[in-house]
C-alpha cells in the first residue's frame, strides 16, 4: 500500500497534466526510499522500479503496459493486470501472500536503490535511446524547464564538473 503522500504528489502530477510516467515516478521515489530505509531490498534496480510502476497502476495511474516485443510476456500480463485492477475497486488481500512477498524482499539486498545502481539503471536505459531521442529530450527538458529552472541546472551542471575535475 503506498503512502498517502505519494498518492497526493501522483495526484498533484495529474492535475499539473504531467504525463503518467512523471506520476509513476512517485510511486517508484517511494519504493527507492523504503529499500533505503531497510523496509526491504530487491534483487536488482529493475525490479525495484517495477514494484514501483506496478504500484502506480493498482493506484490508477494510466501507464500503458509495455509494447509488445519490448518486455517479455509476463512482465506484459502483469502490468495489464496492474491496470486493470487500477480501474476497478479493489478486493481484499491475502494476507498470506503479501506476508510471503514481504518475507521474499527482506532476503534480497539493498544494494539496488543506490545511487551508483540507479545511475548505471538510467544510463543503461539511455544507451537503449536512440540518439535522436536523447537530444529531444533534452531540448524539450530545456524549453520547459523556465529562466530559473536552466540557471539551476547551469549551476549544478558547473558544480558537477568541478567535482569530478577535482577527482581526476
Amino acid at each position: 500500500m503506498p503512502e498517502k503522500e505519494t498518492i497526493e504528489r501522483a495526484e498533484r502530477d495529474k492535475r499539473q497534466g504531467k504525463s503518467p510516467t512523471t506520476q509513476a515516478g512517485e510511486f517508484v521515489r517511494e519504493e527507492m526510499h523504503h529499500i533505503r530505509e531497510g523496509k526491504h531490498g530487491a534483487r536488482s534496480t529493475k525490479q525495484a522500479i517495477a514494484i514501483g510502476l506496478s504500484k502506480a497502476r493498482r493506484e490508477g495511474v494510466d501507464l500503458p503496459a509495455p509494447q509488445k516485443g519490448t518486455a517479455s510476456e509476463s512482465t506484459r500480463r502483469s502490468a495489464q493486470r496492474a491496470l486493470a485492477k487500477g480501474k476497478r475497486r479493489t478486493r481484499r488481500v491475502s494476507g498470506r501472500r503479501s506476508g510471503a512477498i514481504r518475507a521474499a524482499l527482506k532476503r534480497e539486498g539493498r544494494r539496488a536503490a543506490s545511487k551508483p545502481a540507479l545511475a548505471r539503471q538510467a544510463r543503461s536505459a539511455a544507451r537503449r535511446r536512440s540518439a535522436g531521442a536523447r537530444s529531444a529530450a533534452g531540448k524539450k527538458a530545456a524549453r520547459t524547464k523556465g529562466r530559473a529552472g536552466r540557471s539551476a541546472a547551469a549551476r549544478k551542471a558547473a558544480r558537477t564538473r568541478a567535482r569530478t575535475r577535482a577527482h581526476r
